[in-house]
């Protein structure tokens, strides 16, 4: 399978801004052009294209902060028309890998919305357990690296 994730550029933005998930997903993460949004004013973030060969196939948004080693998924998706197809596991495996070369790190963090239908079963399926904190409506998970 020949998944990468790529930075975002001038060439590949609005095909990733194109992106979305199911109407039953739109719950569960925000549109892409909201995420890119948000990353241009934050600091220390890690976003890139999920790709399949040169198709644009999905999102990632890291939060990488370095001062507190704090490392967490902030935004993932997979478009609705590319799921079912391990695209998601292969870059969520490429981003915890990217994760462990960052400075003493050692844990990587993720919140999702408690729902039917939602994330959590893919990223326990992964490693990560939940925390039992609670914030704004979401559960975090942990993974030990």
């Amino acid at each position: 399978m020949d998944i990468s994730l790529q930075p975002i550029t001038d060439d590949n933005l609005r095909p990733i801004m194109g992106l979305d998930v199911s109407a039953e997903q739109q719950q569960f993460v925000a549109p892409n052009s909201i995420s890119i949004a948000e990353a241009c004013f934050a600091d220390e973030v890690w976003m890139r294209g999920i790709f399949a060969g040169d198709t644009p196939v999905g999102f990632v948004l890291l939060s990488e902060r370095r001062s507190t080693t704090r490392y967490y998924l902030w935004r993932f998706m997979i478009d609705h028309k590319h799921q079912g197809r391990g695209y998601g596991r292969a870059a969520m495996t490429q981003a915890i890998d990217y994760v462990r070369t960052l400075p003493n790190a050692t844990e990587m963090f993720l919140s999702y919305v408690p729902a039917e239908g939602g994330p959590r079963d893919f990223y326990a399926g992964l490693g990560f357990v939940d925390t039992g904190r609670e914030q704004d409506g979401e559960l975090e998970m942990r993974l030990a690296l």
